[in-house]
């Protein structure tokens, strides 16, 4: 606009306001960077506050591994307790590798009167329960002068059960779950599905064989015939080591290997336990009422470590196998 075209009444913009106007950026700018900067002191001390609690879990959890809640042993003699709770799993609580890390802690224990294993168990992998089972017998034949017990909380099912056939006596509730002596395999088969969808199937595979069991696939009497033999094998050992753990005891009724589970009551009119019991009466028998827990902790990284691999490698055996387990 030209000059003479200015409204004479028209005053020109004090220099000022642009000044004011351009603090105000610096001013807001200024605040926006203190905020984003004390966001971030904030997500740093959270993380510190983390990374500490998560150390301070860990070493906690290494601290006195073995000796539980119950205390570390002050010279008495006790009744060591070893706690099988939960499936029975490489890398899980109840796997074998923590739970014969207890008892060969219990057994080797100057002061241990006893042994007692808390089970509390719907079973799981069939060689981790035999794994528990062997190396109890094992223990039991090297500690001659130290009995080991069971006690069953709500179940010892299954693979649970196999672990417990292993101890000198077994103890239950009436209203205990005890049994389930045998071996499954679960699978789908989505070929139908796959049909209405329009979907086809594409296998390559290095061995005639190798896709046994596949979901997609219709079922081959062969591979049937195979998995229902291999089944009956784990079967038979499983029934051999109940037979070997409670010998004469056992009333080997017809339907007594079949997987039926029985309640507490009925299990002990089949020999499949001894009688009615709790940790604490059998701590009172042993004369020894002092319980000291000797169930490992599992550090918390393996632990979470450990589910991470336990989770890929059921997840692939999950397919190849369709979930095999001694349930």
């Amino acid at each position: 606009m030209a000059d003479s075209d200015r409204d004479p009444n028209q005053s020109e913009p004090p220099a000022g306001g642009q000044n004011q106007s351009v603090i105000d950026r610096l001013v807001f700018a200024a605040l926006r960077e203190q905020t984003r900067a004390r966001r971030w002191r904030i997500f740093y001390m959270l993380f510190f506050i983390g990374y500490l609690s998560v150390v301070t879990l860990v070493l906690f959890s290494s601290k006195d591994e073995g000796f539980g809640a119950a205390g570390k042993p002050d010279g008495d003699k006790h009744t060591a307790v070893v706690k099988l709770s939960g499936v029975i799993a490489s890398g899980e609580s109840a796997g074998s590798e923590n739970i014969i890390s207890g008892l060969k802690k219990a057994f080797a224990h100057e002061d241990t009167a006893g042994i007692v294993l808390e089970i509390n168990s719907p079973g799981g992998s069939p060689v981790q329960s035999a794994y528990i089972f062997d190396e109890i017998m094992r223990l039991k034949q090297k500690h001659g002068s130290i009995p080991l017990y069971a006690v069953v909380i709500d179940m010892a099912a299954s693979g649970g059960y196999f672990v417990a056939a292993a101890a000198d006596r077994i103890y239950v509730n009436k209203s205990s779950l005890i049994g389930s002596i045998g071996v499954r395999m679960d699978a789908f088969g989505f070929v139908d599905m796959m049909k209405k969808l329009g979907i086809e199937r594409r296998l390559l595979t290095a061995g005639e064989n190798k896709d046994l069991f596949d979901p997609f696939l219709p079922e081959q009497g062969e591979h049937k015939a195979h998995l229902q033999t291999m089944l009956n094998q784990v079967h038979e050992h499983f029934i051999s080591a109940v037979k070997q753990g409670r010998g004469e005891r056992l009333d080997e009724t017809q339907d007594l290997f079949s997987g039926l589970i029985w309640s507490g009551e009925q299990s002990l009119q089949l020999g499949l336990a001894d009688s009615y019991g709790t940790t604490r009466s059998v701590a009172r028998e042993l004369e020894a009422e002092d319980i000291v827990d000797f169930t490992p902790k599992i550090n918390l990284l393996e632990r979470i470590a450990d589910r991470i691999g336990a989770s890929a490698g059921r997840g692939i055996s999950e397919y190849l196998l369709g979930g095999f387990s001694v349930n």
